[in-house]
């Protein structure tokens, strides 16, 4: 009897065990999931990222933008990486790697602008320094630790906070909160000195738009919360629901409707520049005006003010001239370099030469010894500088130190110095014309014999070229050097100089009142010029107090900046000045002590360091919703602040700081701005005592209005105050401090009264009002 053969079962196949279950149970939902959760942090990450692009229009180099994309990447890695991780660790580990970061980024930064130095002082400098050097640097602004520190940080926190607000939150929307305000705070830093970024926010848009469109995760479908109503309450929680959104669009549209002219008409307007609210590096008075310092050199000729050392074949052409600085200003008292310094990089922006100038190319190593001050020598015109860190005004070409210079400085210049072609001299005409109003304007008081003997001058000889020659001749031909002439070019001195008697000292001076004298009888003959303060031409060596002096430059169109030699020559007795020009004699006058300039200051506001939120889990939505309030109260409280403070700072730069005279107009513009607050604008049409009897008449209506039993400001206060101001207008330079502590008095007393008289409401509003930092001065 046989046997049954055994029956065998076999079992379907079954999924690898670590194989996930797709979204129908079975396998492959590892690249589902993949694809759900890659779109947020990537568009995270892209915005930030166009954060740096944004910012990074204004800097030479790309450094700053791949750092900054560096910091979105890492930040928002990080998060993604300790999603797991309760939140009240992920901040510690995410501030862990941005130090790293950070020190990366500064040690690239240091290593690409060449700086000296160990990475703690780089980093301890640029923590010091960072926002205000950002504010000041010149455009375009070289990627340094202290120029890229702030962006970087910024960036990392920004992807932090986005990434745990859209990751571990799920609120995509409230994530891409901290990318927009970066972008925006990036094109505000960028202000004017960039054109629109269009592109860069198309595609921010869009990234935005496609991270709100994917959703992060899978959740499960809702129920149909009015599945289980009767039919009648169904129905009328529907309509409630189809009402409430229809409302909701139509908000939506209304509010469309009314802010779209609104922005669409600030299209076309010019940002404002925050570095208006900066203070940029200042010189005291010696560097502001250092012709003064040629009479003091010419008395002690030994004295070591530098080594050169020229590389070899940079001065093939010949020894090039060292400038210290160039005087483009002048009020009829002193010469004055009037620069605005901007803090720069090793490479320095420059202007193209001539057309027809030929260039050589130029590299100085240059030790300082006993020069003082802040004023860098350099071969004109720099283009970069490496060894120490200067700031630089492109008007006219002034480098400066801001630390100040120091026995032992060394560093090296390369330079580009223009050699025009002399052929063009005879027929170039000189350019006119507001660009050119500076170097071209004539203060008032010139003595009629300097204007007799320019007109003399330029009637003789028509071409401009031909007139400064003849000015240069003139000069030359007739006065004498010596070294112990006193110091002083304002226009008394210069009188002395050019029609004082020779035997009571007149018709002698150094290369300062030969220089000076030159540039003003150039500037009433219609020629554009300003004086050059330098050096002897030099390759090697020591330079000395006695190679220290002045020389006169004339603008040509198509030439360029042409320097003049005025001074005698060696060995040649001067001809005696015709006696036309020769006025009764005088005492010679003393010495002039100019007055230190002082530029308005303004203090950046401290930037607020972002929140972090602890706990662990999803937090719930009326967390979520509170902590967005929150963070908005405290943005709105933020903004409020730092327009208080502009505003005080404002203040104090027009009652405080200047001369009498800049003090008085600033109290003016104090009354002028509250009226404007007060709703009652003064036209450019109107005179101070206008004016005057204008604010007096609102002042006594909003007080009669609001507190009749306040003491009124009499009229006679603000008639005060405007004809303070017409004695600036008519009469510059005699107003005293004690008048414009008057002035500033006055002006404080119609303010605070007229803004007494306001709602309470409006005296919180005129308090952070905006309108006086951006209206016209």
């Amino acid at each position: 009897m046989g046997r049954d053969p055994p029956v065998v079962t076999v079992a379907p196949p079954r999924p690898p065990v670590d194989a996930p279950a797709g979204p129908d149970g079975g396998p492959g939902g590892v690249p589902a999931r993949v694809l759900r959760a890659v779109p947020v942090p990537l568009a995270l990450i892209v915005m930030i990222a166009l954060a740096g692009v944004v910012l990074g229009r204004v800097y030479a180099d790309p450094l700053l933008t791949r750092l900054t994309a560096g910091a979105a990447v890492g930040s928002v890695l990080v998060s993604v990486a300790a999603r797991r991780l309760p939140s009240w660790l992920v901040a510690p580990v995410s501030v862990a790697a941005l130090a790293g970061w950070t020190l990366l980024s500064l040690r690239l930064a240091a290593s690409h602008a060449a700086l000296p130095g160990g990475l703690g002082e780089v980093a301890a400098d640029a923590a010091r320094n960072a926002i205000p050097r950002l504010l000041t640097a010149m455009i375009p602004v070289e990627p340094a630790p202290d120029t890229v520190l702030v962006p970087v940080v910024a960036a990392w926190l920004t992807g932090l906070a986005a990434a745990e607000v859209a990751l571990r939150a799920g609120r995509v929307l409230l994530g891409c909160l901290p990318p927009v305000l970066l972008y925006a705070g990036a094109l505000y830093v960028v202000g004017p000195n960039a054109g629109p970024a269009v592109g860069p926010t198309v595609v921010f848009a869009a990234v935005a738009a496609v991270g709100l469109a994917v959703p992060a995760g899978r959740r499960p479908a809702a129920a149909d919360p009015v599945a289980g109503l009767a039919p009648a309450v169904r129905a009328a929680v529907r309509l409630r629901l189809l009402a409430a959104s229809a409302a909701g669009v139509a908000v939506v549209v209304a509010l469309a409707a009314l802010l779209a002219p609104v922005v669409a008409g600030q299209v076309d307007a010019r940002p404002v520049d925050p570095r208006r609210y900066v203070e940029p590096p200042q010189v005291e008075s010696l560097d502001e005006n250092p012709l003064i310092r040629i009479s003091g050199w010419a008395l002690n000729p030994d004295q070591k003010l530098l080594d050169v050392r020229t590389e070899a074949g940079a001065a093939d052409a010949g020894p090039p001239r060292i400038r210290l600085a160039v005087l483009s200003d002048y009020d009829g008292v002193t010469w004055r370099v009037g620069a605005t310094y901007r803090n720069a990089g090793r490479i320095l922006p420059a202007a193209g030469p001539a057309p027809d100038a030929a260039t050589d190319p130029v590299r100085q190593e240059i030790t300082v010894a006993d020069l003082t001050g802040k004023l860098l020598p350099a071969v004109p015109t720099p283009r970069e500088v490496t060894g120490a860190r200067v700031a630089y005004d492109p008007a006219t070409g002034t480098l400066i130190r801001p630390e100040g210079l120091a026995p032992g400085l060394r560093y090296t210049v390369a330079s580009v110095r223009e050699r025009p072609d002399t052929n063009l001299l005879s027929t170039a005409n000189v350019p006119a014309g507001d660009a050119v109003a500076r170097v071209l304007r004539v203060a008032d008081g010139a003595p009629e014999q300097l204007r007799r003997l320019a007109t003399q001058l330029a009637e003789e000889n028509g071409a401009p070229y031909a007139r400064a020659i003849a000015i240069a001749d003139f000069l030359a031909e007739h006065y004498r050097v010596t070294a112990d002439a006193p110091s002083g070019h304002a226009y008394p001195n210069l009188a002395f100089f050019l029609f004082g008697p020779r035997n009571g000292g007149g018709q002698r001076g150094t290369s300062e009142q030969f220089a000076a004298s030159f540039a003003v009888l150039g500037r009433l003959a219609g020629l554009p010029t300003r004086v050059v303060v330098g050096f002897e031409p030099k390759a090697d060596g020591p330079v000395r107090a006695a190679d220290a002096y002045a020389w006169p430059e004339v603008l040509f169109e198509g030439v360029g900046w042409v320097p003049f030699d005025p001074m005698p020559r060696p060995d040649e007795e001067p001809c005696p000045v015709e006696e036309d020009f020769r006025p009764k004699p005088d005492d010679p006058p003393p010495s002039e002590v100019p007055a230190p300039t002082v530029e308005p200051t303004a203090t950046p506001p401290a930037a607020a360091g972002p929140a972090r939120r602890d706990g662990q889990g999803r937090p719930a939505t009326p967390v979520l919703v509170g902590g967005g309030l929150g963070g908005l109260v405290l943005l709105v409280g933020a903004l409020l602040l730092t327009l208080a403070a502009l505003r005080r700072n404002l203040t104090r730069t027009r009652l405080v700081q200047g001369d009498p005279g800049r003090r008085i107009a600033g109290a003016w513009r104090e009354l002028t701005d509250a009226l404007r607050l007060a709703g009652h604008p003064v036209g450019a049409d109107l005179s101070a005592a206008e004016v005057a009897e204008r604010a007096h008449r609102v002042l006594a209506e909003a007080q009669a209005a609001r507190v009749p039993t306040q003491r009124l400001v009499r009229g006679g206060e603000v008639d005060e105050l405007a004809g303070l101001l017409n004695q600036v207008a008519f009469a510059p330079g005699t107003a005293t401090p004690a008048q414009a502590d008057r002035a500033a008095a006055l002006a404080n007393g119609y303010v605070t009264a007229l803004r007494a008289a306001r709602s309470r409401w409006r005296r919180l509003l005129w308090t952070v009002h905006p309108g006086p930092l951006r209206w016209r001065r």
